[in-house]
């Protein structure tokens, strides 16, 4: 990878992401672009930004060939819980500004990453250690799409050559960029109220279990398949991948060790418990470690301690 062009740049993975990859690649070597453009920011006064709306192939194809990129990193999309209340616009973002960019790839001959999700599964998924491969009928838009981009993603490598590669992340947890809409966003609202507050109320009740990764292993994860050998790799795209996984009260627990009269109650919201009752508790990422390496370094009580830690930083709390 010489030159890489990453959109969705200032969401909660891209606004890591490239400060991550530029410190690898080089500054001038990561291109970054999203639709807003703020003052002020690491993303874009770090390197070269250009203003970009997925939606806008020529724009997109455009700002590839003027910065001669080789790789595509494409992250730009709704999540999940935004993504049920406006599925219409979620349908146009996530499938319209992946065939855009998939498009450029096939014309400039562009590596290619776009990350799935653990919401391309669904109620008939096995619920434990899913597979790899399996059945996935997902119940909402946001599982809708990532689903259709596994198999878009899939096309394009089998009928165009395009050399694409992606993974299922779990829910993200990550002390620098702000919850973005997830519904596992409860996993890292709850380390801010942590100490801004001393208690968090849950919108996902008791019990519900769910993979999750911190940001660092998330990071590392892109680079090193991206970096793989792709003769190696049988799957390609949609990788399982993980690090741990819990449910609110266990995440708790782990903050009272630090935080010993912390307190947390449950409001339950409706929709983001059905989207998170349809996915898995756990998921078996074999896969992913036979044919690329991965391996994450974070489980919960480390993750812990450098959430609370940086964000006290962060946060100015002493």
């Amino acid at each position: 990878m010489k030159k890489i062009l990453v959109t969705g740049s200032l969401g909660q993975i891209g606004s890591e992401l490239v400060t991550h990859m530029r410190k690898i690649y080089g500054d001038s070597n990561v291109i970054a672009t999203d639709i807003k453009v703020p003052e002020n920011n690491e993303v874009v006064n770090g390197g070269p930004f250009e203003a970009l709306d997925v939606l806008d192939a020529n724009k997109m194809a455009e700002v590839a060939k003027k910065h001669n990129v080789d790789t595509i990193i494409h992250l730009a999309a709704l999540l999940s819980a935004v993504a049920e209340a406006k599925p219409v616009l979620a349908w146009q973002i996530n499938m319209g500004g992946l065939f855009n960019a998939l498009e450029v790839a096939r014309e400039l001959n562009c590596k290619f990453f776009t990350p799935s999700s653990i919401g391309a599964f669904g109620c008939d998924t096995p619920k434990d250690n899913t597979p790899q491969d399996t059945i996935q009928r997902p119940g909402t838009m946001y599982g809708v799409t990532k689903v259709s981009g596994e198999l878009l993603c899939d096309y394009y490598f089998k009928k165009f050559g395009v050399d694409t590669r992606g993974v299922r992340f779990p829910g993200l947890i990550s002390y620098v960029a702000p919850p973005g809409g997830g519904t596992t966003d409860y996993a890292v609202d709850i380390y801010y109220k942590a100490l801004q507050e001393g208690k968090y109320t849950s919108f996902i009740g008791e019990g519900t279990y769910m993979d999750m990764m911190y940001m660092p292993d998330a990071l590392n994860a892109i680079v090193t398949l991206l970096e793989a050998d792709p003769s190696k790799l049988k799957h390609r795209n949609a990788f399982n991948i993980t690090a741990m996984s819990f449910e609110p009260s266990q995440i708790a627990e782990e903050i009272k060790k630090h935080i010993p009269e912390f307190k947390m109650s449950y409001d339950v919201d409706p929709i983001r418990q059905a989207i998170a009752d349809s996915w898995p508790n756990s998921i078996d990422c074999t896969a992913a470690r036979e044919e690329w390496g991965f391996n994450a370094k974070y489980d919960l009580p480390s993750m812990s301690k450098d959430m609370l830690d940086k964000l006290k930083i962060k946060l100015q709390i002493k």
